[in-house]
């Protein structure tokens, strides 16, 4: 249950792997293709699962290799700068005695996992199945201030949609989605692996471990809830602002016919005296021209009227 102090070599993990009641737990950040497959050498790793490791595009899950368990967990961080949601990955492969982590993207450091879990000798002594455990963990506990950041995004949009000013945040509510989508592939699929962890359909973990993946289990689920919340949520906000959108255009356009109403008026009369005919009504009365004028004026001004109290204007 407690960390060895001292080094140790590549080439002597085999042999720490078989020491009695004892486990190595090899860490690696975004590793080459060399170093990569010269750990899978040594762990004789399933070259399938190592390809996976290294190219780190999979989507959350666990399996079986020969002798080890391959598990993949998405990791996730939230940028307030750029309001996006950086997706990392962590590759665990658990077997007898080891516990090998490839870990990429910045997301989810695992410094405070080792430092907490040297403090649980009781777990440790459980053998690899505890750092699976804690990294789990991690990963989920991790997803919260994700959701924290995504729902108050979620929150602004909302007071944009219903604000009296006039802006259309659709752009932001399209990139909101999308990181809730990511956030959504990173969550849901895991949820199966950490089920089936807790029902023990894989003989790597013991009994002692069960209560605690059924806690990272409950944290999980509530997390894949506010996910799958908040993609209706932005759908509805999306919904209300093509709406918020069409009633808006529909008041523009009720001004401009409104306005082209009124000013249909001058336009008449001012077509009907250019037509330069000798004989028409006023043509030669000397208070023809105001009167014309005047009554032009007060028609505009009844038809503005008429407008204001109908609400187009």
């Amino acid at each position: 249950g407690r960390r060895q102090p001292g080094e140790l070599s590549l080439a002597d993990v085999p042999a720490a792997c078989k020491r009695k009641n004892a486990f190595v737990w090899l860490g690696l950040y975004e590793p080459t293709n060399e170093e990569l497959d010269a750990v899978r050498r040594e762990f004789e790793l399933h070259e399938l699962a190592v390809e996976d490791a290294l190219h780190a595009h999979q989507r959350p899950k666990l399996e079986i290799y020969d002798e080890s368990v391959f598990i993949v967990l998405k990791t996730a961080r939230y940028v307030d700068e750029t309001e996006q949601v950086e997706i990392g990955e962590i590759n665990m492969f658990v077997g007898d005695g080891f516990i090998v982590v490839v870990r990429h993207g910045e997301a989810s450091p695992l410094r405070d996992v080792r430092r907490r879990i040297e403090h649980r000798p009781d777990l440790v002594a459980c053998g690899p199945a505890t750092i699976a455990y804690a990294i789990v963990d991690k990963v989920v506990d991790d997803y919260g201030p994700v959701i924290n950041g995504i729902e108050n995004d979620i929150r602004e949009v909302e007071f944009e949609v219903f604000s009296e000013a006039d802006v259309n945040p659709v752009k932001r509510i399209y990139l909101l989605k999308r990181e809730v989508l990511e956030l959504h592939q990173a969550t849901v699929p895991l949820v199966e692996p950490v089920e089936h962890l807790i029902n023990k359909h894989y003989g790597f973990v013991p009994d002692e471990l069960t209560e605690y993946f059924r806690d990272v289990s409950d944290h999980l689920l509530r997390v894949v809830e506010q996910v799958q919340t908040f993609r209706d949520l932005l759908t509805s906000v999306l919904e209300a602002n093509l709406t918020r959108v069409s009633v808006r255009q529909n008041e523009d356009m009720r001004k401009i016919s409104a306005w082209v109403a009124i000013g249909l008026i001058p336009t008449v009369v001012a077509g009907i005296y250019g037509m330069n005919f000798e004989s028409m009504p006023a043509l030669g009365w000397e208070f023809g021209f105001p009167v014309v004028l005047g009554l032009t004026a007060v028609v505009c001004a009844l038809l503005y009227r008429a407008f204001r109290r109908s609400g187009w204007l």
